[in-house]
């Protein structure tokens, strides 16, 4: 009988591309060089030596990370580092037609977390003009019951006026890229809850706790508030 060998003994074919190994390579060079921003990368034919790759090759890598936004090229400089625009990355992929359902329940939740996580920032950057704002976009509010669906033009002007009160430009943008997403999850059905007697802390009095300067209970509050977005996912 032929000998049996244990799977273990086999090494496992690396089936990424010259591309994909290439563009790795650079990465690494780029973090164990620990290049900055505005910090000039070698030209490609020295790239193509060192990599002992073809120059055509050298230059699909180099694309891959100038579509990613990691580097520019800039007149005298040559090919630089760059901060990518994470939110400019993020677009490019966030077609809620095109995500699956699980993404785009992952996407939504990753929205809650967010703004139970930016309550401490909202609670100290507030100013008595933004929660005079607050109490304009809530005074007509209804006692929020979870057998309905939420306005979501409603959410959209409040909640972004929370993300605009942490003063987080990055958060802004992220608010802004994900709002097709928002959208299309409350349209598509993801949301169904049956009636429950649950109550959950409304916008008004979210804004009432705010008042108060005081960041546990907001915290708490907001926690509150999205257990009825919550409820309806998990």
């Amino acid at each position: 009988m032929k000998e049996q060998y244990p799977f273990s003994s086999i090494t496992a074919i690396d089936n990424s591309s010259m591309v994909d190994r290439v563009e790795m390579s650079l990465l690494n060079f780029f973090i164990n060089q620990k290049l900055n921003v505005g910090d000039s990368i070698p030209k490609e034919l020295e790239l193509t030596s060192m990599l002992g790759v073809s120059r055509t090759v050298i230059r699909e890598s180099l694309n891959r990370l100038r579509t990613m936004g990691l580097i520019e090229t800039k007149k005298k400089k040559g090919t630089v580092i760059k901060s990518p625009d994470i939110s400019a990355l993020l677009q490019k992929s966030l077609i809620p037609h095109i995500l699956d359902k699980s993404t785009l329940k992952n996407i939504f939740e990753l929205r809650l977390v967010l703004e139970v996580g930016m309550a401490d920032f909202i609670v100290h950057r507030a100013t008595d003009e933004d929660i005079k704002e607050l109490y304009e976009i809530v005074k007509d509010e209804m006692s929020p019951q979870s057998d309905k669906i939420f306005d979501i033009d409603y959410e959209v002007k409040f909640h972004g006026k929370l993300y605009e009160i942490t003063g987080n430009d990055t958060l802004k943008d992220f608010q802004n890229l994900l709002l097709p997403v928002y959208s299309y999850i409350y349209a598509s059905g993801l949301l169904n809850l049956p009636a429950t007697d649950k109550h959950f802390t409304s916008h008004k009095e979210l804004v009432e706790i705010l008042s108060t300067r005081d960041a546990d209970k907001f915290r708490a509050g907001m926690r509150n508030h999205l257990e009825n977005h919550f409820f309806r996912i998990l």
